[in-house]
């Protein structure tokens, strides 16, 4: 299969839970043939100056590294040929709902992804209803995203 789709990387770091799902996510799709890992947009590669809020987090506080950060990442969502979040439900992030929104408003393809374990607890409405796909993490080494489809997510919403 040829690797045709570069993807915006929406995935937390912030809990170890999101982090062992970040970590299955990206092995994951560097095992996938149809996306461009190399040329995707992966957020915690291109924080501000090299500089990760996870090791610094007095940057929080830094208004220039913040709005670059925050720039950089609504390019790489603009310019990225879809949108694959790694969702947590019982772990929901507002950046990730930010960038799910800006995908949408621009008709990029969204793919959820969420642990096999998780899949089928509910999920906020607003995600479940921005989705295009919803697929187990397991399912993400194989998935074809040069035949995007829509799908229906298997649990209840809140």
């Amino acid at each position: 299969m040829q690797k045709s789709k570069t993807v915006y990387f929406c995935a937390g770091w912030f809990t170890d839970k999101q982090n062992q799902a970040y970590k299955q996510a990206m092995t994951a799709i560097k095992e996938n043939p149809t996306i461009d890992v190399e040329n995707s947009y992966i957020p915690l590669q291109h924080q501000y100056k090299g500089l990760r809020v996870d090791e610094h987090p007095e940057l929080l506080e830094d208004k220039e590294w913040a709005t670059a950060t925050y720039n950089e990442d609504r390019v790489g969502v603009s310019t990225s040929d879809m949108v694959l979040a790694i969702y947590i439900p019982e772990e929901e992030d507002v950046g990730m709902g930010v960038e799910l929104g800006m995908a949408s408003a621009l008709g990029k393809y969204i793919t959820v992804v969420i642990p096999d374990e998780d899949f089928g607890k509910s999920i906020n409405l607003m995600s479940w209803g921005i989705a295009d796909n919803f697929i187990k993490m397991s399912e993400l080494p194989t998935y074809n995203f040069n035949q995007p489809g829509f799908n229906f997510y298997d649990g209840a919403v809140y």
